[in-house]
């Protein structure tokens, strides 16, 4: 019997990707920089991910980090990297885009939509930008979005339960609502409970000691914010078990 749940694992390296198929991740959304919530890989990355891994690759389509509020090359650049995703085999995209007044910036997205036809969209977390979510979910539907990736306008998909479970009812499987955010063993019952929304989002990801043996501790190669050089995050096989277990009991 199939299950009626299902979980896409966010990641950012092959190891990742193929840890999270071994756990029973349903689905990836393939990113590099998740410091900065997830930015476009690279064409190498989801070429390899591709040959170690079977459940679809969606994959992040977002060419720097802050706001999404992209200016005239930016969108040639995402234009470009749609081409680029679709002719190297992703299995769907996920992007979006707003307006300075903080709507959808429908005539972009539409745009966008077209260019990545026939692979599915999902709209990510620039959702939790907007200045009316009522109005924005409506907008995303009448566009065609598959599905939409949403903290529920919070910093986590917990502090959000509220809004999710709303944009639950408000969809009526119009379109999918994946909670993501800060999602962990401890909350995902609560979330899927109190939301219900039949697909998750999360990382689950365990910290990796370098194997390097010499290390220069007076040198970082990003800004302060980031992550230690001889440090790695990785998605932990087991976690996505335990995550896939929850869901299967809850829903």
């Amino acid at each position: 019997m199939a299950q009626n749940f299902l979980m896409e694992a966010c990641v950012d390296s092959v190891e990742s990707a193929i840890n999270a198929e071994r756990g029973g991740a349903g689905r990836l959304e393939l990113c590099s920089s998740l410091l900065e919530g997830g930015l476009t890989p690279s064409l190498g990355l989801l070429q390899v991910v591709k040959q170690y891994v079977k459940i679809p690759v969606y994959v992040m389509i977002r060419p720097r980090g802050g706001d999404f509020l992209y200016s005239d090359q930016e969108v040639e650049v995402i234009r470009k990297d749609i081409e680029l995703m679709k002719s190297h085999r992703a299995d769907g995209l996920v992007l979006g885009s707003l307006t300075e007044d903080g709507r959808v910036d429908a005539k972009l997205c539409m745009e966008f939509l077209a260019a990545a036809r026939p692979l599915p969209v999902t709209f990510h977390r620039a959702f939790d930008m907007v200045h009316d979510p009522v109005v924005a979910l409506e907008t995303l539907i009448s566009l065609g979005f598959e599905r939409l990736l949403t903290s529920g306008c919070e910093n986590s998909a917990l502090e959000g339960l509220p809004l999710i479970k709303r944009l639950v009812d408000q969809a009526k499987g119009r379109i999918a609502i994946m909670p993501g955010g800060g999602i962990t063993e401890r909350n995902l019952q609560r979330i899927l409970e109190g939301s219900g929304a039949q697909e998750f989002h999360g990382s689950a990801r365990s910290s990796k000691d370098s194997a390097m043996k010499f290390r220069n501790t007076c040198v970082t190669m990003g800004a302060a914010f980031s992550a230690p050089e001889y440090g790695l995050k990785v998605t932990d096989a087991n976690k996505v078990r335990t995550l896939n277990a929850i869901a299967k009991n809850t829903l």
